[in-house]
């Protein structure tokens, strides 16, 4: 890896300056990478997932790929163009100027997880291509099929020195963070966050965390329930409910709790007739993580919780193999049950109830800020005080999730759920190093300011104009 890392940085102060038509070039080998293997790309992420609905994969992972791309090829020439900046008076009327020019980093490691595993290495790399960067990909363990297959077509598109991806497990993750990358992309559990900021560390990498964390659904009185309960489930089964920005938990208003679960089942049900032979129903992504699950769930019952298990179809989930989990309800959740302390990835929903919208916004902020927050309502004072009152990475209203999907607004999180954002303009800033360059006229400005020895009466004069 650390011979991959020399010849590309090698290869990167070899092409200095990095032209439009470079850039522009390798962004358009990165969408045709996607778009012309987007069949096998479904085929491995099936094979990874033991069943990946296929058109959620060409949604989530293979458009979702190609449009940050062409958004990023068709705006990188207005990103490039420096931009001027004012200057001290009165060095602007005697000539001096000034702007901020942005050069690439150098060389960006990204660090991708398992349940985008295309997506989450080409959304970012939009940025990267497109700040002029080269950078190397280590992919997730978990799907060993789509590593396989990045390595295997990544050489058709692009040099090594460009775009090189590796493989491994955790012992190889952990070197790769440790390398004397320029900038380093990490998505993942906030637990593994802390240790790639520390292998980050020793080399003064500058990091960008996109982590999770529980994201709160806040259900307002005046929500349309049938309508936010729907989006919802849509939102959690999504992926199984493996989604980094999944609504977590949900906060409503007490005398609501019964219509929103029924509001929940009935569009569970509506979507997801049946579970085992759904091609639109992705399994959970291994037997740890169905069994993490499992106990979970287990652990709620065992705590008190009333737990619903929308199986509209009565599939006997015991009698198979398959790692199919049907959206479970949990009703009465409390604070020592595991659904209520960590971040649940999976088909788990649990409810919680409020008596008003200050204990609402309590429950949000008394837990580690969250990735994402989703306020359902139409009082306008109400949604207000939400966004006012709270503090996440984003917010999408009257739905969830939607927010990571808009190119133009930043994606990151706060705190436990990650530092500095991407995409759009966002991402190639947060890939680029902004250069300040000041022209100074051809005058004698430190004479005339007073900066030459000997000083005196023109350098106390200047001394008090700043400080004024």
């Amino acid at each position: 890896m650390q011979d991959i890392l020399d010849r590309q940085r090698t290869a990167f102060m070899a092409e200095l300056p990095v032209s439009l038509e470079a850039r522009r070039d390798r962004l358009k080998r990165a969408i045709a990478m996607v778009s012309e293997n987007a069949e096998r790309f479904c085929d491995a992420l099936s094979e990874d997932f033991g069943h990946r609905s296929r058109d959620q994969s060409m949604v989530t992972d293979i458009a979702a790929s190609v449009a940050p791309l062409k958004h990023a090829l068709k705006h990188v020439k207005r990103w490039m163009k420096p931009e001027k900046k004012p200057v001290l008076f009165p060095l602007g009327l005697l000539g001096g100027r000034g702007w901020i020019e942005t050069q690439p980093k150098g060389v960006v490691g990204i660090i991708a997880p398992w349940n985008f595993p295309v997506q989450l290495v080409m959304s970012p790399l939009a940025g990267v291509l497109a700040a002029g960067n080269r950078a190397m990909v280590k992919t997730s363990e978990f799907t060993p099929s789509v590593a396989a297959l990045f390595e295997e077509v990544a050489g058709k598109y692009f040099a090594e020195d460009e775009l090189a991806f590796v493989s491994g497990g955790p012992e190889v993750g952990k070197a790769f963070a440790e390398l004397p990358f320029d900038h380093l992309l990490f998505t993942g559990a906030t637990g593994i966050g802390r240790h790639i900021l520390h292998a980050a560390a020793d080399n003064l990498t500058p990091v960008t965390l996109e982590l999770g964390g529980k994201s709160p659904v806040v259900l307002g009185r005046s929500a349309d329930i049938a309508r936010a309960t729907e989006r919802v489930a849509l939102g959690k089964m999504m992926n199984a409910g493996q989604i980094c920005l999944a609504p977590d938990y949900m906060l409503v208003p007490e005398d609501k709790e019964a219509e929103v679960v029924a509001g929940l089942t009935a569009a569970a049900s509506a979507m997801y007739p049946t579970l085992f032979s759904n091609p639109d129903y992705t399994a959970i992504i291994n037997d740890r993580h169905f069994q993490r699950l499992t106990t979970w769930i287990d652990d709620a019952r065992a705590r008190g919780a009333e737990v619903i298990t929308v199986n509209p179809a009565n599939e006997d989930f015991s009698a198979t193999n398959s790692r199919k989990m049907p959206l479970h309800i949990v009703r009465n959740p409390t604070d020592d049950m595991t659904v209520m302390q960590e971040e649940i990835f999976g088909p788990i929903l649990p409810v919680r109830t409020y008596k008003t919208l200050d204990g609402a916004i309590e429950e949000v902020n008394r837990r580690d800020r969250p990735l994402g927050l989703y306020y359902f309502g139409g009082d306008g004072e109400e949604r207000r005080r939400v966004l006012d009152r709270t503090i996440s990475g984003g917010v999408t209203i009257d739905d969830v999730i939607f927010h990571i999907s808009q190119e133009e607004l930043p994606f990151g999180g706060v705190g436990p759920s990650g530092m500095g954002a991407y995409h759009g303009e966002v991402g190639y800033r947060t890939f680029s190093h902004a250069k300040s360059v000041y022209k100074q006229p051809k005058i004698d400005v430190a004479g005339l300011a007073g900066l030459k020895p000997p000083y005196g009466k023109k350098t106390r004069a200047a001394v008090a104009r700043q400080m004024k």
